[in-house]
């Protein structure tokens, strides 16, 4: 998910713009969604690479997947071993790297994922990423809500409903492409992923560049242990998980 200019003809980290393919195109209430789909059926060789596109600014790709996965790892390594069954919240499906990860680990409990666009919910659920989360999504722990973090997190989620908050919005607390997402890195949207979470519960954030900022912010809400893990990019800075704790 390592961001480039918002420019929907430029090249995505999956490699050169070598005919891309349009295969939907949606306006939303939040704007405008694409899914591309380079290499593969395209005649370019190759497994194809799905692409989301919002508002022009390239999100994310099906090219590597390795920070996605990190979310949902460092946060479940980071809860107490004793704890069973525990129940996680991912914000943001996305091309579903992170639900596929949580489904796979036996240890997670109830797996809600919650997505604001329609356009992405479909193409997991009947489009041409079916293919990538159909299994994940056939799991009984695995759900689908279809609605806004923030307000999902302020209105719809009462105190200690998870275990885990695995957040990956946009590119990250210093970059935010869709409008109203910048709040849930403001102290009453992190006030609120503090009273989602359970005594001891952990909020893990997707970020495409390390952010000192969000960390002291995380600490200003009254989170402990804050951390950051990293995983290396093809190009540009880190992609970074920031790991923060609830206290007991």
């Amino acid at each position: 998910m390592t961001p480039v200019p918002c420019d929907p003809t430029f090249p995505s980290p999956a490699g050169p713009a070598e005919g891309p393919v349009t295969l939907d195109r949606r306006e939303g209430p939040y704007g405008e969604v694409v899914l591309r789909r380079r290499g593969g059926a395209d005649g370019s060789g190759g497994a194809p690479v799905f692409e989301i596109i919002a508002n022009g600014c390239f999100l994310m790709d099906t090219s590597d997947g390795r920070s996605e996965r990190l979310l949902i790892d460092a946060a479940l390594a980071a809860l107490p071993p004793e704890r069973e069954r525990p129940a996680a919240l991912i914000g943001g499906l996305g091309v579903g790297f992170s639900l596929v990860r949580a489904v796979e680990e036996q240890r997670w409990g109830r797996i809600e994922v919650i997505e604001r666009e329609a356009a992405v919910i479909d193409w997991h659920r009947t489009g041409p990423l079916s293919a990538l989360t159909g299994r994940a999504l056939a799991d009984p722990r695995a759900a689908i809500v279809h609605a806004d973090l923030v307000a999902h997190l302020r209105e719809d989620t009462p105190p200690g409903a998870y275990d885990a908050l695995c957040l990956d919005i946009d590119n990250g607390p210093d970059w935010t492409v869709t409008d109203g997402n910048d709040g849930l890195y403001s102290p009453a949207g992190l006030a609120a992923c503090r009273a989602a979470l359970t005594p001891g519960g952990v909020l893990a954030v997707w970020s495409a560049q390390p952010s000192p900022a969000f960390d002291q912010a995380l600490r200003n809400a009254g989170f402990q242990r804050v951390r950051t893990e990293e995983v290396p990019v093809a190009r540009g800075v880190p992609d970074v998980v920031h790991l923060a704790h609830k206290g007991a």
